[in-house]
């Protein structure tokens, strides 16, 4: 096994419950087969598998090879049958959507995928295999504060009172960007944690390109162009100068082409994990900009790329990849912690999650979480007490889009969930939860 794997859960140790278990127990109830992806080591053989009586490990060598010569053995067994790393062998899925155009029972099939195959199976299953999301653990998940506010709440647009007291400070938050969402992770020491994170992003340039048929020549520019992507967090800078970035002063610099492939790979792995543009269909918001924001998977992935600890982040000095940013890395990295949280609530709501930007950039909201027709903006702020000038752009959006915006909050790092006169929400994100 490698790196990657080793930062799982261990085999014998107490399953620790999902937010995405909810999910998938409603729709395996109803539903024959359900593929879970995410990047590797966040839970999603753990998650399977308390829901499985038959494993089909594909990241054995040796179970693959038995199954490759004979995968009609991949739909036998009792059910619901689990497909662990089913991308190791593509032709799997065809398997499945057959087994589900055949009339498979609702929870038969679970699969789990880390990556997207560059060789694509005869048939894409859509429609026959229901695919469910899962990320690294949010806060709740890390059982670091019981959560006082729900995004569900939020959604009803009664703006209601929000309270709730965190003893979480600006300290535990930067320990959580760096301990990482990767339940393998948790409650190791701090050198412990490195190595493990550093394996890990040995395990993806060494082992996990390969994999997908794309030949690392220069695995150092690699490495130093997902540096300068962590640098580019929360940001919606371009690829040419994230590439730039990268190389510094060097005069060969990575191809176009080149720079292209190492994002195709990484968002095939998960690692990459984007927040898209919010560009609805009303025309008094037409002119907005279409980049995504820069986010990897987990912001410790992001930091240990960087090679920053909570002196660093706390007590920042120039250095590192000259990207383009708003304000101190810390900002960005506490940002993209509160993405991950929101994103995985949202998908506990069925909500949908982008970000807003002008097109000149005078109005810009970190989040917007999209559920119908309703909308929950989020701006995300280091501060412990937001002023005026942190909530403008939420009270403009609030203007443009009337009674559509079921609720504005402001994400802080501070003690205390309150409302503002305004009605902005100022809520901890310690106490968020779905």
């Amino acid at each position: 096994m490698g790196a990657a794997a080793d930062i799982g859960i261990p085999p014998n140790e107490e399953y620790s419950p999902r937010i995405i278990d909810e999910e998938l127990d409603e729709l395996f109830a109803g539903l024959p087969a359900i593929a879970i992806e995410g990047p590797k080591a966040v839970g999603k053989t753990a998650t399977a598998g308390q829901r499985a009586k038959t494993v089909y490990r594909l990241d054995d060598a040796d179970e693959r090879r038995v199954l490759g010569g004979a995968p009609k053995r991949l739909v036998d067994g009792e059910r619901p049958i689990l497909i662990d790393e089913w991308q190791r062998l593509p032709e799997s899925l065809d398997r499945v959507r057959r087994a589900v155009d055949a009339g498979a029972a609702p929870a038969s099939f679970l699969m789990t995928g880390s990556a997207i195959p560059t060789r694509r199976p005869a048939h894409t299953g859509a429609g026959r295999i229901v695919r469910v999301r899962m990320r690294p653990m949010t806060l709740v998940e890390r059982g670091i504060e019981v959560p006082t506010v729900s995004l569900s709440t939020l959604f009803k647009g009664e703006r209601l009172q929000v309270e709730g007291r965190t003893t979480m400070d600006l300290e535990g938050y930067v320990d959580e960007i760096l301990a990482s969402g990767l339940p393998g992770t948790r409650n190791q020491s701090p050198r412990r944690l490195r190595a493990q994170l550093d394996g890990y992003i040995d395990q993806i340039v060494e082992r996990e390109f390969e994999e997908l048929d794309r030949i690392v020549r220069r695995p150092a520019a690699l490495r130093k162009w997902m540096a300068a992507y962590a640098a580019a967090t929360a940001t919606t800078t371009s690829f040419e100068k994230i590439r730039d970035a990268a190389t510094g002063e060097e005069v060969e610099k990575p191809s176009r082409p080149t720079a292209v492939s190492y994002r195709d790979t990484l968002e095939r792995l998960w690692i990459l994990d984007p927040v898209p543009p919010w560009l609805p269909t009303l025309n008094r918001l037409r002119r907005l900009s279409s980049p995504s924001k820069h986010h990897l998977a987990d912001p410790a992935l992001a930091a240990r790329l960087l090679g920053v600890d909570a002196e660093a982040l706390l007590h920042p000095r120039p250095g590192g990849p000259d990207v383009p940013r708003d304000g101190p890395l810390l900002g960005a990295l506490f940002e993209s912690l509160a993405t991950l949280c929101v994103r995985v609530y949202a998908q506990q709501v069925e909500g949908r999650v982008s970000h807003l930007r002008t097109a000149r950039g005078e109005h810009e909201v970190d989040l917007i979480v999209e559920r119908g027709r309703s909308v929950v903006a989020i701006e995300v702020k280091l501060d412990v007490a937001p002023g005026d000038a942190d909530v403008r752009h939420l009270l403009w959006l609030r203007e443009q889009i009337g009674d559509e915006l079921a609720d504005a909050v402001v994400i802080t790092t501070g003690r205390e969930a309150y409302r503002r006169r305004d009605g902005i929400a100022v809520v901890p994100l310690a106490l968020l939860g779905p």
